[in-house]
C-alpha cells in the first residue's frame, strides 16, 4: 500500500520589505559591474570590483562617498551610468518598479500596495500608479528647472556640450542629495563658493528634493493658507526651517572670518542630506564636525530623496520628551494627537539609527588605530549613515577594511529605517488581539 503523499508545501511570497532590499541589492550589484567595466573608466583600465561597489552602492544610496575621484576616473559612459543609479537611487526603486508593472499591465498585489505606499508615504492605497507617474514627471520637472539654470553658468565656462552635461548632472545629484560632482580632485563646488547662482540653485534643488514628493504636492495644491496644511507638512515645512536657520548661524559664529552668509548656508542646507562642498571640510573645526554630524543623523524628511532619521521622527521624539517631562500620558502636536503605534515606529527608527551608528564609529576607530580623531570619523560614519557623502579625511584614505563597514551603514542609512518601518507597520496592520501579561513596572533614569 503506497503511503499518502504529504502536500506540497507552498511557495512563500516574499514579503513587501523583502522586495525592497533585494531591488536596491539588484540595482546596486548591475551598477557595480558596469562601473568595473573598462568602458567606464577614461583610461580604459578597471577600477575594480570593490571599488565599483562601493561607488554603486554610494550612488543608490544617494550619500555621495567616493572611492575614486569622480570627475577625473569615469569616461562618459561611467558619468551615465552614475547618473542613472543616482536617479534610482533618489526616487527610489519602489517608483520606477511601479511604473514598470504599470507599463506592462501587471497587476500589483495588495502586499506590494503596501510597500508602495508606505514608500511614497501615501495614505491610499489605489491609483499608486498615478501617484508614481506624477512623482517622476515632478522630479524631471524640478531637476529641468535647475539644470536650465546651472547651464547659465556652465555652458560659458565649459562649452556648450560639457556644460550642458554638466547642468543635467549636477541638478539630478543635487535634487536627489547625493552630492556626486565631475569637476575633478575631490573639489566638489569649491571653485564656486563666490558664485551665487551655482549655490543657491543647488541648495534649492537640495531642500526641495529633502521636503519629500507628498509634501511638494501638498504646497502645489494648497490655496488656503499654512494652518489648512496637513500635520505631516506643517512638521516638515517648520523644522526645515528652523534647521537652515541654526545652521546657518552656528556656522557664522562659529567659523566665523572663514565661512562668509552664503558658504555658511550653503553648509548648513548640504550638512543634512546632499554632501556637496563650498568650503574645505577638513578646515572645520572639531565643535562644527559634531554639529554637522548632527543635521546628519537628522537628514531629510520622509519619501523624500535623502536620508537620515528624518525631520518628522526627530520632531516626535522631541515631543515625546516634552509629554514625558510635562506628565502628558499622550503625545500631542498642533492640537492633533499623534497614535502611539506612530511613536513607537519612531522609537525604533532611532534606535536603529544610533546604535548602528555608535557600532560604525567603534569599528572604524578600532581599524583606523588612531589615525584620524573621533571627530572626524564620527563625521565619517554620521555621513555615510546619513546617506550625506561629505568627508573630512577623504574617503580614499581609509583603509579598506574601513570602507567595507561603510558600505553596509550607507545601504542601511537607505533602506534600513524606512524597511523597518514598513515591517513594523505590516505586522500592526494584521495584529491579532492576545492576552495580556501581568504588568510590572522597572525603574527608568
Amino acid at each position: 500500500m503506497n503511503a499518502p503523499r504529504r502536500p506540497k508545501a507552498l511557495k512563500r511570497e516574499p514579503r513587501p520589505e523583502e522586495w525592497l532590499v533585494f531591488g536596491f541589492l539588484g540595482v546596486i550589484l548591475l551598477g557595480a559591474l558596469l562601473l568595473a567595466m573598462p568602458a567606464s573608466t577614461k583610461d580604459g583600465h578597471s577600477i575594480g570590483f570593490f571599488d565599483s561597489l562601493f561607488t554603486a552602492t554610494s550612488a543608490v544610496c544617494v550619500t555621495g562617498l567616493v572611492a575614486v575621484d569622480t570627475g577625473t576616473t569615469f569616461s562618459l559612459f561611467g558619468q551615465a551610468v552614475l547618473l542613472v543609479l543616482i536617479q534610482v537611487g533618489g526616487l527610489g526603486f519602489m517608483v520606477f518598479a511601479t511604473r514598470v508593472m504599470v507599463i506592462l499591465g501587471r497587476r500589483i498585489s495588495i502586499k506590494n500596495r503596501m510597500l508602495i505606499r508606505e514608500s511614497m508615504n501615501a495614505t491610499s492605497l489605489s491609483n499608486l500608479g498615478g501617484l508614481a507617474r506624477l512623482y517622476l514627471l515632478l522630479t524631471l520637472g524640478i531637476e529641468a528647472a535647475g539644470a536650465a539654470l546651472l547651464a547659465i553658468r556652465f555652458i560659458p565656462m565649459y562649452g556648450v556640450r560639457r556644460g550642458s552635461w554638466l547642468a543635467v548632472f549636477h541638478a539630478v545629484s543635487a535634487f536627489c542629495n547625493a552630492g556626486f560632482d565631475l569637476f575633478g580632485h575631490f573639489a566638489s563646488l569649491t571653485g564656486f563658493a563666490a558664485d551665487p547662482l551655482v549655490l543657491l540653485t543647488v541648495a534649492a534643488l537640495i531642500v526641495l528634493g529633502g521636503l519629500g514628493f507628498s509634501v511638494i504636492l501638498e504646497v502645489l495644491r494648497n490655496r488656503q493658507g499654512f494652518k489648512n496644511l496637513s500635520l505631516h507638512t506643517r512638521i516638515v515645512l517648520t523644522f526645515t526651517l528652523a534647521l537652515l536657520m541654526a545652521g546657518t548661524g552656528f556656522y557664522m559664529a562659529v567659523e566665523r572670518g572663514r565661512l562668509d552668509t552664503l558658504n555658511a548656508f550653503f553648509q548648513s542646507v548640504t550638512m543634512r542630506t546632499a554632501g556637496f562642498n563650498s568650503y574645505d571640510l577638513s578646515s572645520l573645526t572639531d565643535g562644527s564636525k559634531l554639529f554637522s554630524s548632527l543635521l546628519m543623523m537628522v537628514g531629510a524628511s520622509p519619501a523624500s530623496t535623502g536620508g537620515g532619521m528624518k525631520t518628522t521622527t526627530v520632531a516626535l521624539v522631541i515631543r515625546l520628551i516634552f509629554s514625558v517631562v510635562k506628565g502628558d500620558n499622550e503625545v500631542n502636536a498642533a492640537r492633533r494627537r499623534i497614535p502611539a503605534d506612530t511613536v513607537r515606529r519612531g522609537l525604533a527608527v532611532v534606535a536603529l539609527f544610533l546604535t548602528t551608528l555608535t557600532l560604525g564609529t567603534l569599528s572604524l576607530s578600532i581599524i583606523e588605530g588612531g589615525r584620524f580623531s573621533l571627530a572626524d570619523i564620527l563625521f565619517e560614519c554620521a555621513s555615510a549613515m546619513g546617506t550625506v557623502g561629505v568627508s573630512a579625511i577623504g574617503t580614499p584614505n581609509l583603509h579598506p577594511a574601513s570602507r567595507a563597514v561603510l558600505l553596509p551603514m550607507m545601504f542601511l542609512g537607505r533602506v534600513g529605517p524606512l524597511t523597518l518601518a514598513i515591517a513594523i507597520a505590516r505586522r500592526q496592520s494584521r495584529a491579532r488581539p492576545v492576552s495580556k501579561y501581568p504588568e510590572e513596572r522597572i525603574m527608568i533614569g
